[in-house]
């Protein structure tokens, strides 16, 4: 059956009270509109560059003001919640970047917890080492829901399309995608890898975003998405900015899109060889 769904476009702070407020705000609204999937972007809780200062206001699983918030909402509202991902810290002392879906009774649905970390550095000086004070999650999970089959990312894991892939595989209809994406990639990649993802697994992608200067100085790209298994945008906000987005989700057509380019039936098995190129005194054979 379809249905309709929204994305949550948010500009969090460094208070994770605060961001649990404006996330029920815009979550009511979101409902209100109609949608009975609502997803926020990642971080939700918090983006804070300063890890003392945020490690000083995490909180494990059990006693996290997102987690309480999200699962009050769902319960709340009768609807599903995906929490994109926010900051729980774990036992060892480091800090899992973690995705949550509750359903219409508040109870938590899955967990997933971000694989690629985000370790890189870009030439406008930008340098960011997620691995430092995250741990990688290992699992990937397609969750059947009444109304669709959802597959989990977070940010980073969009430019792995073997995780899509495999998702895809196994079933799913709706890839989610919660970022906080930097101004600069998001301006060179953000949409061609969301529509990619899309086309060449046949799915459905909803990617809800961060957007604009956040309290600890960051930028992120903003424009979150809703896109249909042909690569169509179906609806998207702009770049800065609280937003919601709605989209109607219908699951057969991702059956039709399958039945023209049935590409995950025709992959095959195949081997790569490397071989050596022109030497001197001739080719190599």
């Amino acid at each position: 059956m379809s249905f309709k769904a929204a994305a949550i476009q948010m500009c969090s702070g460094v208070d994770p009270v605060k961001n649990a407020a404006a996330m029920a705000r815009l979550v009511r609204e979101a409902a209100a509109e109609g949608a009975i999937y609502v997803q926020t972007p990642e971080m939700t809780g918090m983006l804070q560059r300063d890890r003392a200062a945020a490690r000083a206001v995490l909180a494990d699983e059990a006693h996290d003001i997102i987690v309480k918030t999200g699962s009050e909402l769902a319960a709340e509202l009768g609807i599903h919640v995906h929490v994109g991902s926010t900051a729980i810290a774990l036992a060892d002392g480091k800090i899992a970047n973690r995705g949550f879906l509750f359903g219409p009774d508040g109870r938590i649905l899955n967990r997933y917890d971000k694989i690629h970390m985000f370790d890189v550095d870009l030439d406008n000086g930008e340098s960011w080492r997620e691995s430092a004070a995250y741990t990688a999650g290992s699992e990937a999970r397609v969750l059947s829901l009444p109304f669709a089959e959802i597959g989990f990312t977070i940010c980073y894991d969009v430019r792995f399309p073997t995780l899509f892939r495999a998702q895809a595989i196994a079933g799913a209809e709706v890839m989610t995608v919660p970022a906080a994406f930097t101004k600069q990639t998001g301006e060179a990649h953000w949409e061609i890898l969301l529509r990619a993802r899309a086309i060449e697994n046949g799915v459905f992608v909803i990617a809800a975003a961060q957007a604009g200067r956040h309290e600890d100085g960051r930028e992120t790209f903003g424009h979150s998405m809703i896109i249909d298994p042909w690569g169509t945008v179906l609806a998207s906000a702009g770049a800065t900015g609280e937003a919601i987005i709605v989209a109607e989700i219908d699951p057969s057509a991702v059956k039709t899109a399958h039945d023209k380019i049935p590409n995950l039936r025709n992959g095959r098995e195949f081997s790569v060889e490397k071989i050596a190129g022109a030497v001197a005194g001739g080719v190599a054979a």
